[in-house]
């Protein structure tokens, strides 16, 4: 109870000033303007990286997936855009064998339902050195539904995660694999959302508000987006949902003004 009392006392003397709701209002005010210059700004950030120059993968890298070996190539599962989190599961990390890292877990546990990325072209990997044995028995313990790897070479070394935590991106024209960018440090803290992971992406959310070079692929926002377990390809929309999402995209254009 007196280290509570302490705490509150804490608390009381260092809090923001208490105002009224007119003087809220306008601090608020100040505040939104202020986040939406950062929105702007990590947008142009993200067009940028669509520009990014792109690195050749010539090494032929082999993983361990749960219906056996896997390339890198077959990581895609026939998409465009592949994201792979390198997560420390093995020998030797904390919490094994029960657990992994409890950073990389704290991430696994806010990742998106996986649908929607692949809706965009994009597949989300997550590889580490332990046996599929093992990674299967962590997923179910924990929920995980994310399709997880075990890499068997120098793929970790070779794209600076053989150390430290990272998602590299990937793209696929045909056969041929190119990584495109690398995120990790305090970057992976923002992942998770299907957003963060587009934003990553050398094709971003495609939707025509971005700022993409010529020949991207874009589409409305809201008009693709669906149920997790209703999308199918050439499927024509429910006009309820044509209705909403033509209101939601009016907002959508208000908001960028």
């Amino acid at each position: 109870m007196t280290q509570n009392t302490t705490l509150n006392t804490t608390l009381a003397a260092n809090t923001p000033s208490i105002v009224s709701p007119k003087e809220w209002e306008a601090a608020h005010a100040d505040m939104l303007g202020k986040e939406k210059a950062f929105t702007r700004v990590r947008d142009v950030l993200a067009a940028e990286r669509r520009r990014m120059p792109w690195m050749a993968v010539e090494k032929a890298y082999a993983f361990e997936g749960p219906d056996g070996k896997a390339s890198l190539l077959d990581l895609f599962e026939g998409r465009r855009q592949l994201i792979v989190y390198r997560a420390f599961f093995e020998p030797g990390v904390f919490g094994w064998p029960d657990h992994a890292c409890r950073g990389c877990s704290l991430g696994a546990d806010q990742v998106g339902h996986l649908a929607h990325l692949n809706a965009r072209d994009t597949t989300l990997a997550y590889a580490s050195r332990a046996p599929q044995a093992d990674i299967a028995r962590l997923k179910t313990r924990m929920g995980w539904e994310m399709p997880w790897y075990t890499i068997t070479d120098s793929f970790d070394a070779d794209f600076g995660v053989d150390e430290w935590h990272g998602h590299n991106v990937f793209f696929r024209d045909g056969s041929q694999v190119f990584r495109t960018y690398f995120i990790n440090g305090r970057g992976d803290e923002a992942m998770g959302t299907t957003w963060s992971y587009l934003d990553a992406t050398p094709l971003g959310r495609q939707e025509i508000w971005e700022e993409s070079p010529r020949g991207y692929p874009q589409s409305a926002p809201y008009k693709w987006w669906n149920w997790h377990d209703s999308y199918v390809a050439d499927a024509a929309p429910n006009q309820k949902w044509v209705e909403v999402s033509d209101a939601g995209e009016a907002a959508f254009r208000r908001s960028k003004d």
